[in-house]
């Protein structure tokens, strides 16, 4: 039941501020609108050691008064090996999923403003059950230009965790993130996007560093690195999981 109420508070943060900027100017801009399928192979390290395959939609929405960024992956990967009877054996050995939505109201100033975030991951072969985030806060554009971009995020708002032993190690934390994006040329670009939530029973933190190149029009090529850490889990357990990919992106809109 929890896990279908955090579900649902994602989904809202996702739709409630696009309903709004719809209802105040009607129609929106497509070219305001963005959708990018990825898939590709992906080589893991840490809990989850294998060569797997991933997919990934992203969207980021600007509007009038909001500024909304959308994500949802996927990991999985089924393995054969032989076992003491020298019969072959298939099993799962990574399978994950990762949403996030979050909402930017825009102030006076359009690049400062309040924003509203959520996400929830499952993974079946970390030190949890589940871990999902709800925050709030300050959001601001430390310049965007066309050659680079940064923005960060700031504010508090509380984790809802399961270990995979069944306890429950929700808190209070504080989320800071950061999204940087370097375009080295008319066809390649750079990004780095870093968050941090800070609470008293665990701190969880992300890394994604990539370099895409486009292809073509709407295909590009792109290499990335995640890294995903823990603080406090079970133990034989790893802190540290990493994700080294090289995918093909493509530009529905």
């Amino acid at each position: 039941m929890r896990n279908i109420t955090l579900i649902g508070l994602i989904s809202s943060i996702a739709f409630s501020s696009t309903a709004q900027g719809q209802a105040a100017t009607n129609v929106a801009d497509s070219k305001n609108f963005t959708l990018d399928g990825e898939f590709g192979l992906i080589f893991t390290t840490g809990n989850t050691e294998t060569t797997s395959l991933k997919g990934r939609l992203s969207s980021s929405h600007e509007l009038e008064s909001w500024s909304n960024h959308y994500m949802v992956e996927a990991l999985y990967r089924q393995d054969e090996s032989t076992n003491d009877a020298s019969e072959q054996e298939t099993q799962t050995s990574a399978q994950k999923w990762f949403g996030s939505a979050q909402a930017n109201y825009k102030l006076d100033n359009p690049d400062n403003r309040l924003f509203g975030f959520a996400s929830y991951e499952d993974d079946r072969f970390s030190s949890f059950d589940f871990q999902a985030t709800l925050a709030g806060g300050w959001n601001s554009k430390l310049w965007d230009d066309d050659t680079s971009s940064l923005s960060y995020s700031v504010g508090p708002g509380y984790s809802f965790a399961e270990t995979s032993e069944g306890e429950d190690v929700s808190s209070v934390i504080f989320r800071a993130a950061s999204d940087y994006r370097w375009k080295l040329s008319e066809t390649a670009t750079f990004k780095q996007i870093m968050s941090t939530e800070v609470g008293s029973e665990n701190t969880k933190s992300r890394s994604e560093t990539s370099l895409s190149a486009q292809i073509n029009g709407s295909m590009s090529l792109k290499v990335s690195l995640i890294l995903n850490h823990n603080s406090d889990v079970e133990e034989g357990t790893e802190n540290l999981d990493t994700e080294t990919a090289a995918t093909l992106v493509y530009t529905f809109f």
